[in-house]
């Protein structure tokens, strides 16, 4: 269970981290600087096992992978959203970062108690006391989340052979 922290509509990447850390390859790092100008209290507020909430085209702008990176090491457990931006997807799934679609985010609030389930396919606000249903992904696109990453996938499965 963890905190939301909810967001807007078409939350751009260069909201996410800041074009000036693209330098930094350390995760931890990276993840010291999120929301930075949208949301500064974000870093250093946010707990493992939180979400974050948006609305509609979240990750949209640049295809830098930094912004995925940055939000997988901050801790959070998925972003929860109505749509993604499609470079920033397959960016996230890459990399193991969940993404829940959820056509009724607008209900959920800054600070709601949420739990995922994700093998029925819900999301539990237990500050609401409701229950929203989310889009499953196909297995194979589960499995890559599962194992950390496409990397960490492909390794599996490379064993296997």
């Amino acid at each position: 269970m963890g905190k939301s922290w909810k967001f807007g509509d078409d939350i751009d990447t260069d909201v996410i981290i800041q074009g000036k850390y693209l330098v930094i390859n350390e995760p931890e790092e990276l993840a010291k600087h999120v929301f930075e100008n949208l949301r500064p209290e974000f870093a250093a507020g946010v707990k493992e096992g939180d979400f974050v909430v948006a609305g509609e085209n979240f990750g949209c702008g640049s295809s830098r992978e930094h912004a995925p990176i940055a939000l997988k090491a901050s801790g959070i457990e998925a972003v929860i959203a109505k749509s993604y931006a499609r470079i920033f997807f397959r960016n996230a799934i890459n990399i193991g970062l969940r993404l829940v679609e959820c056509e009724e985010v607008d209900s959920i609030q800054d600070g709601d108690e949420l739990k995922a389930d994700y093998e029925n396919g819900v999301i539990i606000n237990k500050t609401q006391d409701r229950t929203y249903g989310i889009k499953k992904f196909p297995d194979f696109l589960s499995k890559i989340i599962e194992k950390g990453g496409l990397v960490e996938f492909g390794k599996e499965l490379y064993s296997q052979c």
